[in-house]
């Protein structure tokens, strides 16, 4: 075994890493950018080393840097974690010319099954089944466009390079098929710096199913069942699971063979994935899509149900040991289901988010893991990918695991960044997903009746209560009754306290809150109170009782209109953090005098504002440039995710804040488009 490991990564998987190279008594190097010097993998390290400067986000891309660390800190052994340079086949030579120990395949492996194309004759001819599809690599424009009409569509455009989805194109209909393989050919080449495309038949309502599987140094290949990965939202996967309900013990065994001898088919080495795609009507009818030579995201899972820790044996064979068990000494015990944690908004159509960690809880324990790489005081920022961490629930059956990470979920508290744990709460409580029906269209089907864009009034109520109490003057002894802000006068009724707040995304609201009872004469500001909503351009809402119950400084209990809320809560520089079962909101104060001088207050009619936080990358135009309806004016860039602004009407750019390399906030208004019937 060896003696130091540097963990060429970052966030949770390097994390992660640690904790098994801690287990062993292995010690562990961290790297970091400029931007993640204060993460939580550099704490938890061994050591760490800079691998700057700037552009951060390049820094982990640095072959030389890496190996550079490695050099310094005495490390033997490089772990790739995912992502970055975990695939890159130049990576993993250039560390074997440095006489490091790759924790991985041999570059030629990598090389191999980074080219679909390659992969799939590879694959094809050690017996193991295949989509239909275009064959060779090279095709011209017409050659694929002959091959898609040979198969007949629905046919699938693919790049031969990368993964995740990008460059994928549907083709439904022949009409379109030169444009779209135009299209294809530039995000591959945008994405991946290589244009060749592959084309495959589409299969309605498939399952994505991949095989994980095992092999050492000297000739040893094992499988350790599969993960149903079916639950993905544009091509990524959100939810996956441990094993899957669609396979029967027969048809598992036979996809896991077939895994096996993809594997040998490219001389593999160490953990790696075999990716299916499974006809949900016929299981049995399996084809190959590609495989990951990597460690997955979704590992847990596997470790769960066969106890195996699958970064131990990954540093174990890389180390020359041979792999102790046998295919027949493996066994499936219970369900594992995970969650993967990510920096988005459903509400706002999951554009990345970003922010201060202000208050973090994540679940442990009793059947319930956490992966994560984050901890209160992290800056999520828009350099990286967003997922922030894993949770991953274990029973003894899919209907008690599915129940643990709803409750997980639940459970799971990340204040200060909007992610998607509320809307993975929601999507396990799919009828569809609680049967096993699962499709890899489902998501994108039903998002609609997954996301809900609403802001409760018990979340509108709090805030406004803890807006509220603040306005209480300090010290003991009596009042002055004009002095508390519970609209006391004197023979009448109390009066109302207004509090305008709004919740980026939303209109502003206003929150009117006015003591009842006997704590209308004075000192009782949140107990014995009435609050209304009025919401814009609506009457205001009916009064209804309200209290605040219990308070923490991390938690608040409401009571609204009889019905009980309890809340996290957290605050920050830019308003109140309130969240409850997953989801979160960001209450901030709202000055309509302050809207109207920025121009936010037009904001959805003539102002543009930033969809996330991010950098702009591009900037088509200029104050007093006329633009048509439509056209892209701007591009914001964050987490590998790029959005176009573009004009929401005709008319005249009048007030433009944005220069290539801004960094802007969520909400800021970069420009303003006067209609042409304004300035005409």
């Amino acid at each position: 075994m060896f003696d130091t490991v540097l963990v060429a990564n970052r966030g949770e998987i390097a994390v992660r890493v640690i904790r098994t190279l801690r287990a062993l008594g292995v010690r562990s190097v961290a790297v970091f950018s400029d931007a993640d010097a204060d993460a939580r993998h550099v704490r938890e390290a061994d050591t760490a080393v800079r691998i700057g400067p700037p552009p951060a986000a390049e820094s982990y891309l640095s072959v030389e840097a890496l190996i550079e660390a490695a050099r310094r800190t005495g490390a033997q052994a490089v772990h790739p974690g995912y992502g970055f340079l975990a695939e890159n086949a130049g990576f993993a030579q250039a560390c074997a010319d440095a006489g490091l120990v790759f924790i991985g395949p041999p570059a030629a492996a990598i090389d191999l099954m980074g080219d679909k194309i390659r992969a799939k004759e590879t694959v094809k001819a050690a017996g193991v089944p295949v989509v239909p599809g275009s064959s060779g690599s090279g095709l011209s424009d017409p050659q694929l466009a002959d091959a898609a009409r040979e198969i007949g569509v629905p046919v699938l455009l693919k790049p031969s390079a990368g993964g995740g989805g990008k460059g994928m194109r549907l083709v439904r209909d022949l009409a379109v098929l030169d444009d779209e393989i135009a299209a294809a050919r530039r995000e591959a080449r945008a994405s991946f710096g290589d244009d060749t495309l592959l084309v495959e038949r589409w299969i309605d309502r498939p399952r994505h199913i991949e095989i994980q599987v095992l092999a050492d140094g000297h000739g040893n290949v094992v499988h350790l069942g599969e993960r149903e990965c079916s639950l993905q939202r544009r091509h990524q996967k959100i939810i996956e699971e441990a094993p899957s309900v669609l396979l029967d013990s027969g048809t598992r065994a036979a996809m896991g063979e077939a895994a096996v001898q993809a594997a040998r088919s490219c001389g593999y080495s160490g953990a790696g994935t075999v990716e299916f795609i499974v006809p949900g009507g016929d299981p049995s009818a399996y084809y190959f899509m590609e495989m990951n030579t990597r460690l997955q995201v979704e590992h847990p899972v596997t470790e769960l149900i066969t106890g195996i820790d699958l970064v131990e044996w990954q540093l174990r064979v890389a180390s020359g040991e041979q792999l102790p068990f046998a295919q027949d000494d493996i066994t499936l015990t219970g369900h594992a289901i995970e969650g993967r944690i990510c920096a988005e908004d459903p509400a706002r159509g999951f554009l990345p988010s970003g922010g201060t960690v202000l208050s973090l809880h994540e679940p442990q324990g009793a059947g319930v893991r956490t992966d994560s790489g984050l901890s209160e005081g992290t800056e999520v920022g828009s350099l990286y990918d967003p997922m922030l961490s894993k949770v991953i629930a274990y029973g003894p059956d899919r209907a008690s695991a599915l129940r643990k990470l709803r409750s997980a979920l639940a459970d799971t508290v990340t204040l200060g960044v909007q992610t998607n744990a509320g809307f993975l709460r929601r999507l396990l409580a799919h009828p569809d997903v609680v049967s096993g029906d699962m499709d890899t269209g489902l998501v994108e089907r039903d998002v609609d009746s997954l996301v809900d864009a609403s802001v409760p009034a018990a979340v509108y109520a709090a805030a406004a209560l803890l807006r509220h109490s603040t306005l209480a003057p300090a010290g003991s002894g009596w009042t002055d009754p004009f002095s508390v802000p519970s609209g006391w006068r004197m023979g009448g009724r109390a009066a109302w306290t207004e509090h305008a707040v709004r919740v980026p995304g939303q209109n502003p609201v206003t929150v009117g809150v006015r003591a009842t009872g006997p704590g209308a004469g004075g000192g009782q500001v949140v107990g014995g109170v009435e609050v209304r909503i009025t919401r814009a351009d609506a009457p205001p809402g009916e009064p209804v009782p309200a209290r605040l119950t219990a308070r923490t400084a991390t938690g608040l209990t409401l009571e609204l209109a009889g019905l009980t809320h309890t809340f996290t809560h957290a605050t920050g520089p830019e308003g109140t953090w309130l969240g409850l079962d997953g989801d979160s909101w960001h209450v901030q104060d709202h000055d309509p005098v302050e809207a109207e001088l920025t121009g936010a207050a037009h904001a959805g009619a003539d102002a543009l504002t930033a969809p996330m936080p991010g950098t702009v990358t591009v900037v088509k135009v200029a104050v007093g440039e006329e633009v048509a309806a439509g056209q892209s004016l701007l591009v914001v860039e964050a987490m590998k995710m790029e959005h176009v602004i573009a004009a929401p009407h005709a008319g005249t750019v009048t007030a433009l804040d944005a220069t290539p390399g801004a960094t802007v906030a969520m909400d800021q208004v970069l420009a303003v488009v006067a209609p042409a019937e304004e300035v005409s």
